[in-house]
């Protein structure tokens, strides 16, 4: 900037009517750049301020803004001219952090835009043992994408469908707060309490935690709401072994992506999948991945290898609609066998059954071509075909249909052994 340009934003008249775009300059002049509305009457400043005057009584359930609906103008005067005009907290100035915020306990601010405000330390909720519902900030709907929280008391806030991405919720106390379907994308969370908080559809993806981050007995998943998305979220050393993973059975992630009816469309009388979906997708594999990762660092092996196992169910769906047929159907047959390695059971279901099959086709030869094999012989002669250590009973040549069938069942007892110490030597040893 020129010292012309910076002499006429010194001077920049103050606006005289309710023109937005004047006024963000003026702000922005003034080096209050969060400042987006015209400052509110000479009326309601005296009344916001008879508000403020008002001493909060926790027994008595009064506070200054209880039951008043503010707007984004109300709630930058009230800022501006906090402490007698010292102004919001600066969160970077480690002095400013024992300061109090507005004390907004109360008040209205539903679906109000409040975007990249300097909110930190505001006072939401009731502190201390004494907490009603009606003494709670009403945040439902609010757009808060980029808004500077740092250090408030929030406990039990109403933040459902609010928008909070790239948030600044550093060691903000969110005890049992109400975040539904928030979007918290970005956000930062280092530090912040969210002990017993509401996180049921909420999106958290590329969000930030720390080892300071409380997220004991949060709640993940609902009927309603459905699991939270956590999609590249930097974990940062939090303790998630607090977490009852057990309650959460899929996240959001792959139920967004699961929506396909509404990402997919017919040309050419073909279905198509948009890239979109595909993306939607490949994110849900990394969450359930990255999650996975996670759990199994701190021990939690079994729901790790819950979460690892539907990533690669989400991943056999990129491949069939990445038209990669081959692996997909390698993949079905991976998972039909031994479910990955997670479900070696499956492996022994397949034996049992193969051999069975086989030991049939025994019988029934026996019966048509011969020798003729007893139920007993044949289930014997099938599991040491299946193993390659088959024995042949006397008159059996090469080219017998009864030897043909078993050196086919020897390639199938092969390919089985081989898959299952494949799968699970991946699972027990991440290879």
């Amino acid at each position: 900037m020129s010292e012309q340009d910076g002499t006429q934003a010194s001077t920049l008249q103050r606006p005289v009517n309710d023109d937005q775009e004047a006024w963000e300059a003026y702000w922005k002049a003034q080096s209050q750049e969060w400042r987006t509305e015209p400052e509110i009457d000479a009326e309601r400043q005296k009344y916001l301020d008879e508000r403020r005057s008002i001493e909060p009584d926790t027994e008595e359930g009064i506070y200054p803004f209880m039951n008043i609906k503010l707007s984004r103008a109300d709630v930058e005067w009230l800022l501006v001219t906090h402490e007698n005009g010292r102004g919001p907290i600066d969160w970077s100035d480690e002095s400013q952090r024992e300061r109090e915020g507005l004390d907004l306990r109360g008040a209205d601010l539903r679906n109000i835009d409040l975007r990249a405000l300097p909110l930190a330390g505001t006072i939401g909720a009731a502190i201390g043992a004494n907490r009603a519902r009606a003494e709670i900030i009403h945040l439902e709907g609010a757009h808060l994408d980029g808004v500077h929280l740092e250090g408030a008391h929030l406990s039990e806030v109403c933040l459902e469908n609010a928008r909070l991405n790239y948030a600044h919720l550093e060691r903000a106390y969110l005890y049992a707060a109400h975040l539904e379907n928030a979007h918290l994308n970005h956000a930062h969370l280092e530090g912040a309490s969210l002990n017993h908080a509401h996180l049921e559809g909420a999106s958290l993806v590329a969000s930030f935690f720390d080892s300071l981050t409380d997220l004991e007995r949060v709640v993940l998943d609902t009927k309603e709401y459905g699991g939270f998305f956590i999609a590249d979220i930097h974990w940062g050393d939090v303790n998630v072994a607090v977490v009852d993973w057990s309650s959460l059975s899929i996240l959001g992630d792959e139920l967004y992506a699961a929506r396909k009816q509404q990402r997919m469309y017919y040309y050419d009388g073909k279905l198509q999948v948009s890239e979109l979906y595909l993306v939607e997708c490949r994110a849900a594999v990394r969450a359930y991945r990255q999650l996975a990762v996670v759990l199994r660092n701190q021990g939690l092996n079994e729901d790790a290898a819950r979460f690892a196992y539907r990533a690669q169910l989400m991943q056999r769906k990129v491949f069939w609609y990445q038209g990669k047929f081959a692996q997909h159907l390698g993949s079905l047959f991976l998972d039909l066998l031994a479910g990955y390695g997670y479900k070696p059971w499956r492996s022994f279901l397949a034996y049992l059954l193969v051999i069975t099959a086989f030991a049939t086709a025994y019988f029934i030869i026996g019966h048509t071509v011969g020798p003729v094999l007893s139920p007993l012989g044949s289930f014997v002669f099938s599991m040491t075909s299946f193993h390659g250590r088959g024995f042949f009973p006397g008159g059996i040549t090469l080219d017998d249909p009864l030897t043909v069938v078993a050196a086919f069942e020897a390639f199938i007892g092969l390919l089985i052994e081989v898959t299952f110490i494949a799968t699970l030597t991946q699972r027990l040893f991440g290879k």
